[in-house]
């Protein structure tokens, strides 16, 4: 387990850059943390490094559930606060997602924790301060 603490978006975003950058293909990625603790900037950042995509490009999907990026690695962000479960999930094909080898990075992802696949890399922002953020990463074991 990884933990950062940041002082200041700049150094979230550049934290995240770097991290996007070791992901390899069919990564998984599960963002947990309260409303603007930082996800879809992190996740901003994520993409920049993992798919050389710029930060103008990337917009939360919090109404359309999914936006795909095409970069040097293709990218899927999910947003799952309206989801209804599992089955409304699974039911939109989001389920192939997973392995179609590109990253993906699921907010909200509790909402399908028991659909989870094995080795997804949990990453944890917490509110410590004004402009401060704490951010943990956690990679299960892939089973």
């Amino acid at each position: 387990m990884d933990a950062f603490l940041s002082h200041s978006l700049a150094e979230t975003l550049e934290f995240a850059q770097n991290f996007g950058r070791t992901l390899p293909l069919n990564s998984v990625v599960c963002f947990f943390g309260d409303l603007a603790a930082g996800k879809t900037t992190f996740i901003k950042g994520l993409l920049q490094g993992a798919a050389n995509l710029e930060s103008s490009e990337i917009q939360s999907p919090t109404f359309a559930y999914l936006n795909i990026y095409e970069g040097t690695k293709t990218a899927y962000h999910f947003d799952l606060y309206r989801l209804k479960g599992i089955d409304e999930f699974i039911s939109m094909g989001f389920d192939e997602y997973f392995d179609a080898g590109g990253i993906c990075c699921i907010e909200w992802s509790e909402r399908i924790s028991s659909y989870l696949p094995d080795g997804c890399i949990q990453v944890y922002l917490e509110h410590a301060g004004e402009n401060k953020r704490l951010i943990t990463i956690k990679e299960e074991p892939h089973v």
